[in-house]
């Protein structure tokens, strides 16, 4: 049995790619799902690859997920914090609720994944944590002031953290994805991603899913035992930081 990675937000999109090239590349991969018991249970069957449902913006929810993950297949030696959600508004139509919502699983998310992880990956000398932030987190977004703040937190998250993780060997490193071809964005009005979105990506079309998940299956990797602390942008050069 291989190290045990763990996704959030791992049945679909983005995470699902995560999720099967890990378990591709050796892992023991378990899926986290917020409420979407149709598509994990379709994703489980597909790849072999469990799922387990709980919300990461809930702190015991996720002490008890991974416990629950921990009995099931052994500590979590990666963890890829994935889960996110859209609350989209102009910011004087925005509502706290939409605001508190998106911060609490964007952001707050991943401190109450990784918080639950971090003392057994010191303990062993060993961990990665790779963190899916956005390039709105970079550039910032109209109408994502929620998102874009929320994203932009998870960079200062991983640079902080990766200076505590060094000495115990644990790297963590933030993946900034532009436009993929997920779900989302292929429901975009296709004039929309013609004259809108495309012509802002230099190399002319949309990122897939396998290629963010590649560059998540190189940081876990133990080659990688020496970035830690960084963003890596998978945009297709729309933006250069």
């Amino acid at each position: 049995m291989g190290r045990v990675a763990l996704v959030t937000g791992g049945s679909r999109g983005i995470g699902a790619a995560i999720s099967t090239a890990l378990k591709d590349a050796g892992y023991t991969v378990a899926a986290n799902y917020a409420g979407n018991d149709e598509k994990a249970r379709a994703f489980h069957e597909e790849t072999g690859i469990p799922v387990y449902k709980w919300d990461v913006s809930n702190y015991e929810a996720c002490g008890t997920g991974i416990a629950q993950v921990e009995s099931d297949l052994g500590p979590v030696d990666v963890l890829v914090n994935n889960a996110g959600i859209t609350r989209d508004a102009m910011f004087h139509k925005m509502t706290p609720q939409q605001w508190q919502e998106v911060i609490n699983t964007n952001l707050t998310g991943l401190f109450n994944m990784t918080h639950h992880v971090w003392s057994g990956m010191r303990e062993r000398s060993f961990g990665r944590v790779v963190n899916i932030s956005s390039i709105n987190g970079q550039k910032g977004q109209m109408g994502q002031a929620n998102y874009s703040a929320a994203k932009a937190g998870d960079l200062g998250f991983t640079k902080a953290l990766a200076q505590e993780g060094a000495a115990k060997n644990i790297t963590v490193n933030a993946i900034c994805p532009g436009y993929i071809a997920t779900e989302m964005v292929l429901a975009v009005p296709e004039n929309v991603l013609k004259e809108r979105i495309l012509p802002q990506i230099p190399v002319g079309r949309l990122g897939q899913p396998e290629e963010v998940a590649r560059c998540v299956v190189f940081l876990a990797s133990d080659e990688a035992g020496f970035v830690t602390g960084s963003t890596l942008s998978a945009n297709g050069g729309q933006l250069f930081v």
